[in-house]
């Protein structure tokens, strides 16, 4: 394989993971504003909003092979890892799930940050 196929399969990899983690994302957030424990979710609920913008951006930045995506993505997996981090508090379905896309967004974030470094 050569750089160009494994770049390009690795940044097609990393816009479908923040793509997922985005879905995710707003999912438990709708989740948990629904709850009955709205002000108990509020930390979640911030995290998972500011987590699904920084995935859509970022995989916007990736699609157009933007010159600072790499940047972009470093950035995405830290919002990644702190929504995970809120949501693993959480013994809710839907903070588990997008805990699980969290940490795998933030993964495929890293190795894209690295190879564009």
């Amino acid at each position: 394989m050569t750089t160009t196929q494994s770049h390009d399969s690795l940044l097609e990899t990393c816009i479908q993971a923040c793509l997922d983690c985005l879905r995710e994302c707003e999912n438990c957030a709708n989740a948990c504003l629904d709850s009955d424990m709205v002000q108990m979710m509020a930390a979640c609920i911030k995290r998972c909003r500011d987590c699904a913008d920084t995935c859509d951006l970022c995989a916007r930045f990736m699609a157009r092979n933007s010159d600072i995506h790499g940047q972009m993505c470093s950035i995405c997996a830290e919002a990644c890892d702190h929504c995970a981090a809120e949501c693993e508090k959480h013994d809710h379905d839907h903070c588990k799930q997008c805990a699980e896309s969290c940490r795998r967004c933030a993964e495929s974030c890293r190795q894209m940050a690295t190879a564009m470094a």
